[in-house]
């Protein structure tokens, strides 16, 4: 198929009436991805607590940044919607299928992000609803923009996409310290291997959509190799922080080392071999890395 040439838009479905307009509207949230905003902003806040956990702050916390983590991934997709009619992976998403209209999606988002602001401010503290208004604003109006126009848009978007730990540890402490800024910088440099991986595998998708990512720009993938090392070497490195900045202790040093190692290998064996299987062993592993580290971090301080 020429690479000018959308794909059509699947046919329906889903059951029309109430429970299938739900279950769109769910979609738009992109609640696996909302969970795992959720769950490191839950270590961000155990981690942040100074001394017994808040529990009933806790709550309030999590819910505020599952609407906000709902409402940014609704406006994304309705930015997006046009190329996300264009790729395979993303043609059955609620507003290129047809389940919503883009106006219908511009709503529902804005209205998640508003409530979550809303509710974070009085509930949690000013602090985490300023830091959620920066993260809704640096991915849904500076990142998503970019994605079509320059391939540091991945440098661009890791800045938002590495808020969850900080709105955490706001949310519980009401400032940030040097350790926040330690789960901060380890989620930044994560995200490079985590979303090269996926435009690899995806990189004639992305191309279709004029998405330039940096393994879709480049034909040999050298520099994509390279820079998935180096931010998985300086992913390992600063995992090693929170031991000597007494955040965690030896569980933690010694298991951060281990999923570091096999974090780096998998980065090592694509490096290799440059297959699309070896991407998604990449991908898989960082899934893993990120949570296991931070849980392992959690457990170790409790």
């Amino acid at each position: 198929m020429p690479k000018s040439v959308a794909f059509a838009a699947p046919t329906l479905t889903l059951a029309p009436g109430f429970r299938g307009r739900l279950a769109a509207y769910w979609a738009l949230t992109k609640p696996r991805i909302t969970f795992e905003v959720v769950l490191i902003a839950a270590f961000g806040f155990i981690l942040g607590t100074p001394g017994a956990i808040d529990w009933l702050r806790f709550f309030h916390a999590m819910v505020g940044v599952g609407l906000l983590s709902g409402g940014i991934a609704a406006l994304n997709q309705w930015m997006e919607h046009a190329a996300d009619g264009k790729m395979r992976r993303t043609a059955t998403r609620p507003i290129p299928s047809g389940q919503v209209t883009p106006f219908q999606a511009l709503l529902f988002g804005i209205t998640l992000t508003v409530a979550a602001e809303a509710y974070l401010c009085p509930t949690v503290n000013p602090l985490t609803a300023i830091l959620g208004l920066i993260t809704a604003i640096g991915y849904v109006w500076i990142y998503t923009p970019l994605k079509t126009r320059t391939w540091l848009s991945t440098a661009i978007g890791s800045f938002p996409g590495a808020m969850p730990p900080l709105v955490g540890w706001a949310a519980a402490a009401g400032t940030l310290s040097v350790e926040a800024w330690v789960l901060f910088a380890i989620m930044f440099f994560w995200q490079f291997p985590h979303f090269y991986a996926i435009a690899w595998m995806y990189r004639e998708d992305y191309r279709r959509a004029g998405i330039g990512m940096l393994p879709v720009i480049e034909a040999d993938g050298r520099r994509t190799i390279r820079q998935t090392l180096l931010t998985g070497v300086v992913t390992v490195g600063l995992s090693l922080l929170p031991f000597w900045l007494g955040l965690s202790g030896w569980v933690y040093l010694v298991g951060a080392l281990l999923l570091g190692g096999l974090f780096l290998q998998s980065c090592l064996t694509l490096a290799r071999t440059r297959t699309n299987l070896a991407a998604k062993r990449v991908l898989r592993a960082s899934v893993v890395y990120l949570p296991m580290l931070f849980l392992l971090m959690t457990l170790n301080r409790l």
